[in-house]
């Protein structure tokens, strides 16, 4: 999907290790929601409450999930999903462009 219509856009950013991952929350009629963000390189550790699927629609990281016995190489075109109340990290290697859906 290219684009998201009859939705709500929140103004407000949500923004994460002094500026280095940016995003904004699009609510959707339904009530649920993503975020649409941007990373910058650096290493990150995110903590997540509902799980999540991490569309990475531009750029380049390594994710380590809980339970992984390593790190993976996610591109652009490619997701990965995190579980609820979980822990994971993220090695960015390049300007990352994300789609983040949070799964009820």
């Amino acid at each position: 999907m290219m684009e998201f219509k009859g939705v709500t856009v929140i103004k407000k950013a949500n923004i994460y290790f002094d500026g280095k991952v940016s995003s904004r929350s699009v609510v959707f009629p339904d009530g649920s929601r993503k975020t649409l963000g941007v990373m910058l390189p650096g290493e990150y550790e995110f903590n997540t409450d509902a799980a999540e699927i991490m569309e990475i629609l531009s750029g380049d990281l390594d994710v380590l999930l809980p339970a992984a016995e390593g790190w993976k190489t996610v591109k652009g075109g490619e997701a990965f999903e995190a579980p609820a109340k979980s822990r994971f990290g993220l090695r960015v290697k390049t300007i990352t462009d994300y789609c983040c859906s949070f799964v009820a």
